[in-house]
């Protein structure tokens, strides 16, 4: 059974904060609490077979991460129509 498109799915939150440690908040510095502004995200989406891992993570603006969120959910809907159609 696949996942639609849309679903989200769960993050490791050691994974997160190793990403934390790695690199801290662009805009106070930080490597714990709020991120102002900025948010974590996936480069290759977990839905499209990104690994949840620190080397597949990197802050985005909230705009650009929302934006980037619509073409990863179309990359994703794209993958899973091809997983699907698979023999």
């Amino acid at each position: 059974m696949s996942l639609p498109a849309d679903a989200v799915q769960k993050r490791s939150a050691a994974a997160k904060a190793e990403f934390r440690r790695q690199h801290p908040c662009p805009a106070t510095g930080q490597k714990k609490g709020k991120c102002p502004g900025f948010e974590i995200d996936h480069i290759v989406p977990l839905c499209a077979g990104g690994a949840d891992r620190p080397q597949n993570m990197q802050w985005l603006s909230k705009a650009a991460h929302k934006e980037k969120g619509k073409k990863d959910m179309q990359q994703c809907r794209t993958k899973r129509k091809k997983t699907a159609q698979e023999p």
